[in-house]
């Protein structure tokens, strides 16, 4: 069974080469990594994996402990783009759905470090927020160390872990992290209607973070017995919920229940997945597998991208050659709602964003429709697998069209101003 201790009994269990892995997002150990770096005297060469880290931990963003840490991560927060300078973090391309079982392949975690909730009268523990790769990492590690939350919401799905096969518990006494649920702006919004107007009674959706996302979230509730599948449920998924919206009663997998991988937003959602057998929070390795999703008739993927190039490429996780996010789940939902029948994959950007000119020092409006992706940046959604596109101009499909179809159904909607410095660019590259 597992021995209760506290965080500085789990802080000396760490050894010099150690490789470590925390839980995703919000279920990551927050009082063991808040502390790691008051033992950094005695380490060298530790390894901590990571996915969207929600809080600036020492360890992490204070160049003082780079020689004692390596930071590797599955996606990208803030805090790990500010702390890139430091050399120490790294990147570990991945689709979501292969995260854990491929680095698992490559090195064996000699600790996993997460959170959970008490063990209940039958000694189990529910892993909460994230089973994204987290069961799978506990199953390989040689140490398990969970720190157990009364905060935390007991979820149901397949992420119950009996106390014998944890070795250390530590009480804690945190709230949840909160995600704030953003408040979607004029562009959100129209590109919002423009998504939901391709959304019929009965879908089953997938939905990330952000304005656009939420706004289509809005845009969605006067539907009617919508499903639920998707990476990440959010506040918005609870609201359609709650508004009768979403029934999942036309699954065709799943039936009856929400499926995702993480829960990550308020604390309204928090509550309202608390013990709700509605919701089941499944192994992400199953719920993001391409041909998993496609199971779900009449599915939609709902992503968003950084830049789009003439030809369909999306760069949606790095500005060129730097990092900026993660391939996340993106690959994964897109090509499996376009395998399921009547799935649709919609991608969404603004048609321009504003950015610093570093020749003249001021910020100047771009168009995220350009002719070639900068150079360096990371492909994450193929052409190959590119359905709808949707700016607050409009939505070009382009499945099955060819390069030069491409080009004059993404240039339409693009900005007006860019529109003729694209087509020039175009007949130079040859796609016209």
């Amino acid at each position: 069974m597992a021995q209760y201790i506290t965080i500085e009994e789990a802080l000396d269990k760490v050894k010099e080469g150690d490789h470590l892995v925390a839980g995703m997002a919000a279920s990551e150990g927050r009082e063991f990594f808040t502390q790691l770096h008051t033992v950094s005297k005695r380490l060298k060469h530790v390894t901590i994996d990571n996915c969207l880290p929600l809080s600036p931990y020492e360890f992490m963003i204070n160049d003082q402990y780079k020689d004692h840490f390596t930071i590797n991560s599955w996606f990208f927060s803030g805090d790990l783009r500010k702390a890139f300078k430091h050399k120490n973090i790294a990147f570990i391309p991945n689709h979501l759905h292969f995260a854990g079982t491929k680095r698992s392949q490559h090195i064996k975690p000699n600790i996993y470090i997460g959170n959970a909730t008490m063990p209940d009268k039958h000694g189990f523990v529910s892993l909460s927020l994230s089973n994204v790769y987290e069961k799978h990492m506990i199953e390989h590690a040689e140490l398990v160390i969970l720190e157990v939350n009364p905060n935390l919401p007991r979820t149901h799905g397949d992420l119950e872990l009996h106390e014998s096969e944890v070795d250390y518990f530590v009480k804690t006494d945190y709230d949840a992290p909160i995600l704030p649920d953003t408040d979607p702006n004029e562009k959100d919004q129209k590109i919002g209607e423009l998504i939901a107007d391709h959304i019929h009674d009965g879908d089953t959706i997938q939905l990330g973070i952000g304005g656009i996302p939420n706004a289509v979230a809005l845009a969605l509730m006067d539907k009617k017995d919508l499903g639920v599948h998707t990476e990440m449920l959010t506040t918005g998924f609870m609201k359609l919920y709650q508004a009768g919206a979403v029934t999942n009663k036309r699954k065709s997998l799943h039936r009856g229940k929400m499926v995702a991988a993480f829960a990550l937003g308020t604390k309204e959602l928090y509550e309202f997945i608390d013990d709700n057998p509605a919701v089941q929070i499944l192994d992400g390795n199953y719920v993001n597998d391409p041909m998993i999703i496609a199971q779900n008739d009449n599915q939609v993927s709902i992503n968003t991208t950084i830049e789009i190039d003439l030809t369909g490429q999306c760069a949606s996780e790095s500005i060129g050659p730097i990092q900026f996010s993660g391939t996340g789940g993106q690959t994964d939902t897109a090509t499996g709602a376009q395998r399921a029948k009547n799935g649709r994959s919609f991608i969404a950007l603004y048609s321009t964003a504003n950015v610093m000119n570093k020749a003249t020092g001021k910020r100047e409006e771009i168009s995220k429709i350009v002719p070639m992706l900068k150079q360096g940046a990371a492909v994450t959604l193929s052409r190959n697998d590119v359905d709808y596109v949707v700016t607050e101009y409009g939505v070009a499909h382009l499945r099955g069209t060819s390069i030069k179809e491409r080009v004059d159904r993404l240039i339409k909607i693009a900005h007006p101003k860019f529109r003729d410095a694209l087509y020039e660019e175009a007949e130079k590259l040859g796609y016209m």
